[in-house]
């Protein structure tokens, strides 16, 4: 199969958050029509659903096809509605949630995008990925890879793909509701590293580049420029931003006239398209009009529709392939429906099936995560993932504070609170004690930000961010 290492290519099908937004630019100007990218829709969705196993599965131990799931939810296709021969005990969400509760998933030695990926997928398919089970909890599983020593980056930095995915999968998976779960203080590091690793050509690869002058003159690449851009716009950043235009830019000069491809690093292929596609997707920026209508009236969605087999559906990876691929049929899709690299689940269709399935509350003593932020409201931030065993269907937020004392990923999350005891306000937290109107404040799951109290209710699965200021 032509694919670039995994260890580039994010430990998923990388060629992550993201509630990614669709084209926002009316198509009159484009190429390929409404109805050609409709029919090209329809039966990329028919091509991916012949992937899935008679058990129902998309997914196993290592790489694997449950990338489909942010392309079926791109296109408009809730995953519960996808089941082998019509057994709607075997839909595609329920076995990869079974999946996603092991004990032995994703692997013994598991890296950080393993859990970007497995946010990303579940909130496509309609998975709460704070609350997949009693015992897991995305959000705080990616949260423990946060590097303390390098405030912004998560797993090893070198591995700079690591980060990006985690703002995609941070930013894009958003609360049942749509509502942000993670501080935007948070976002707001991330950000400022991925920022820091833009090449001087305006693009990105999966490498490392901050602070190195030879890898910041090297060459980018399509594929990590295109979820680059992603991050960023899922992070809030606007698409008139000026490293975005400089991403935009980059893309642009790798446009073929002819075609409408780019000119990825690995050659013209299907996946590095899908991905510059849906970064461009991500940041509302249409990829039929403007820069990238070619001066031979060719555009990206043109050259990947170009590659699909019809009625078929699937897509080829190389334009002189002669068989579709999974992973290039993932990602055409997922880009010409207009995605990013996560779409909100869409309703499903199956009588009975909710659009969201989540833990409704803690299992007492069933040992889980959940998932914390301490920012000092001077630029110092703590992110870590919280070791908690609770005692009861919910709990609080002194016992979560207890625990992250001691069982927190990465250590130092919390190093004192006062008081020490009882559900009252509280007035210091490692070391940082209220003044004036400067006191504690706490946010759930993106909510606003009140007085913090011992005594405030935790449930399963809540991002809990404490912040000192007004």
């Amino acid at each position: 199969m032509h694919r670039p290492s995994t260890s580039r290519r994010l430990a998923l099908a990388v060629p992550v958050a993201i509630g990614l937004i669709a084209l926002t630019v009316p198509l009159a100007a484009a190429t390929s029509t409404p109805a050609q990218i409709a029919t090209s829709k329809t039966n990329g969705v028919a091509y991916l659903k012949s992937l899935q196993a008679a058990d129902g599965s998309y997914a196993g131990s290592g790489l694997s096809n449950e990338w489909a799931f942010s392309a079926f939810a791109a296109a408009g296709t809730a995953v519960v509605d996808v089941t082998p021969g019509g057994d709607v005990t075997k839909n595609a969400r329920t076995v990869y949630r079974n999946l996603l509760a092991t004990a032995g998933w994703p692997a013994a030695s598991p890296v950080v995008t393993d859990y970007e990926r497995g946010t990303l997928n579940a909130y496509a398919a309609g998975i709460d990925p704070a609350r997949v089970s009693a015992s897991r909890n995305l959000i705080a599983d990616v949260y423990g890879y946060w590097q303390t020593a390098e405030a912004g980056y998560f797993g090893p930095s070198a591995n700079y793909n690591g980060t990006v995915f985690a703002a995609l999968a941070l930013a894009g998976a958003k609360t049942q509701t749509g509502t942000q779960r993670v501080p935007q203080a948070l976002l707001d590091k991330v950000t400022t590293r991925i920022r820091a690793n833009q090449h001087n050509d305006g693009g990105w690869d999966y490498q490392k580049a901050e602070g190195n002058p030879t890898r910041l003159s090297a060459a980018s690449d399509v594929d990590m420029t295109g979820a680059s851009m992603a991050a960023l716009c899922a992070s809030g950043v606007p698409n008139t931003d000026t490293d975005i235009v400089q991403a935009r830019t980059f893309l642009k000069n790798k446009l073929v006239p002819a075609t409408g491809a780019f000119n990825a690093m690995y050659g013209i292929n299907t996946n590095s398209n899908g991905w510059a596609v849906a970064g461009l997707n991500a940041c509302g920026i249409n990829a039929q009009t403007g820069d990238f209508l070619t001066s031979m009236g060719k555009t990206p969605i043109d050259f990947l529709i170009a590659q699909q087999y019809n009625p078929a559906g699937g897509f080829k990876y190389k334009p002189s392939d002669t068989a579709p691929s999974a992973y290039a049929s993932i990602d055409a899709l997922r880009a010409v429906a207009g995605g990013g690299f996560t779409t909100a689940p869409p309703t499903p269709v199956t009588p009975g099936a909710p659009k969201w399935v989540a833990e409704s509350a803690f299992t007492p003593g069933t040992a889980t995560e959940l998932a914390l932020s301490v920012d000092d409201g001077a630029g110092g931030l703590k992110v870590c993932s919280v070791a908690f065993t609770p005692t009861a269907g919910t709990s609080t937020l002194s016992d979560v504070l207890n625990a992250a004392a001691s069982a927190a990923t990465p250590a130092g999350c919390v190093t004192s609170v006062t008081p020490a005891s009882g559900s009252g306000t509280i007035t210091e937290i490692n070391g940082k004690s209220n003044s004036g109107s400067n006191t504690w404040k706490v946010s759930v799951d993106g909510s606003a930000f009140a007085s913090a109290t011992r005594g405030k209710a935790v449930n399963i699965g809540d991002t809990i961010a404490l912040r000192w200021g007004v």
